[in-house]
């Protein structure tokens, strides 16, 4: 039998069994993204916090947060490699290692007041990040293309565990070592990324072996790409992450300059973590209700309010409203896209095209990141939400072109 007919035959029995090891395994990697998620809240709440006092200056608050979305950028590639070449399994227990290699780094900065270590262990989570956010993926590995939705949506849910993990772990353990704020927070993450290893030893995903090899590597990237849905669901994923993660940087440290407390910055980034992976819960029924694209649009909607909010006002609750509905909006434009990518590659082209999207979304954040350090520092929290706004409706435009321009076809 041929590896194509193996791998449909493969899906078919799955999805005949109700897609049990599809479901299976988005459980699995649910459980993994709750506490590897974790890993994210930890740095991000707490990095940009001390990174200034660490560096003596102001504007170099967000640079490790940076440094985040900069490790998962140059992590995307050999994520995919590792997939490719030994599995997912393999990929995600390397990345495990990461984690607590960062975990360990960021203690030792910590205690050092070392703002190189500071970025050399947010790098570290940031190749942990690039082995998790592709949980989503793996999810849908096996499942049918009816599940499939819903085994994306199952995955970024555990982020909801993530949200309320990684900040009431910041909030518990900040003050253990008074003299070295966060460092008991960075050791407690690290022992988190070991206890997600454990949980990924159950991961049952198809060997490298079973990945197309008889029929080569598919088509070539440049063909790929040539398809106008799989660009805008790439523009979408890269206009709706980057311009969160812009936001969401720049809001704990906006929030301190605004005399608010370490703990309501805390607490926001908590409610806007909650509000990212909530919705996951039903937003793959939606997209099978309403369709992947208005699920896409109206995410870019709620994400262009967040941000009408935030510019606003700087209350307490401007803050805690604007982040509540930045999350809200990237969870459905974000799995919609991601959905969306899935429909654009055949089985034996998926790991060149997702790693590729990846490698476009968080190479895109990085430079939202390091920017939002600037714009904050030099022209406000204002600025940072009138910069992402026009970014977020301008991928709201391309998207409708698109799916315009396919009704004629469909009739």
């Amino acid at each position: 039998m041929s590896v194509v007919a193996q791998t449909s035959a493969q899906a078919g029995t799955d999805a005949v069994t109700g897609d049990r090891l599809a479901r299976r395994n988005a459980l699995v990697l649910a459980v993994a993204q709750g506490l590897a998620g974790g890993n994210n809240i930890v740095i991000v709440s707490t990095a940009a916090i001390i990174a200034g006092t660490f560096a003596g200056d102001r504007a170099l608050a967000t640079v490790p947060a940076s440094t985040l979305i900069v490790g998962m950028w140059v992590g995307t590639l050999p994520v995919g490699y590792l997939s490719k070449n030994f599995g997912r399994r393999t990929a995600y227990l390397v990345g495990a290692f990461f984690g607590g290699l960062a975990g360990l780094t960021l203690a030792a900065a910590a205690w050092l007041a070392s703002f190189e270590l500071l970025c050399l262990g947010a790098a570290f989570g940031g190749f942990y990040a690039a082995a998790h956010q592709s949980y989503r993926f793996a999810a849908a590995d096996t499942a049918s293309e009816a599940f499939r939705p819903k085994a994306i949506s199952w995955v970024l849910a555990g982020g909801l565990f993530a949200g309320l993990f990684g900040s009431q772990l910041v909030i518990a353990t900040k003050d253990i070592w008074p003299q070295y704020l966060f460092a008991a927070s960075y050791l407690a993450q690290a022992v988190t990324a070991v206890v997600a290893a454990g949980v990924l030893m159950l991961l049952r995903v198809p060997a490298p072996a079973t990945a197309a090899v008889a029929v080569g590597e598919g088509r070539p990237l440049v063909e790929l790409f040539r398809q106008p849905r799989l660009i805008v669901a790439v523009l979408c994923g890269v206009a709706s992450y980057s311009m969160m993660n812009m936001v969401m940087t720049s809001a704990p440290v906006a929030m301190v300059d605004c005399n608010h407390s370490i703990t309501d910055a805390t607490l926001g980034l908590q409610w806007h973590v909650m509000a990212m992976f909530a919705p996951s819960f039903f937003t793959g029924a939606l997209i099978g209700r309403f369709g992947i694209d208005r699920v896409i649009w109206a995410g870019l909607a709620v994400m262009a309010a967040a941000m009408a909010v935030a510019m606003s006002g700087i209350t307490v609750w401007h803050f805690w409203l604007a982040l509540v509905l930045l999350g809200i909006g990237w969870n459905f434009s974000f799995i919609g896209a991601t959905a969306m990518v899935t429909q654009c590659h055949r089985p034996n082209e998926r790991n060149k095209v997702q790693a590729v999207n990846d490698f476009l979304v968080f190479g895109t954040m990085a430079v939202g990141s390091f920017s939002s350090g600037q714009l904050l520092a030099n022209y406000g929290w204002t600025v940072v939400n009138a910069v992402a706004l026009p970014i977020v409706l301008t991928a709201a435009v391309l998207l409708a072109v698109v799916t315009l321009a396919r009704r004629p076809a469909a009739a």
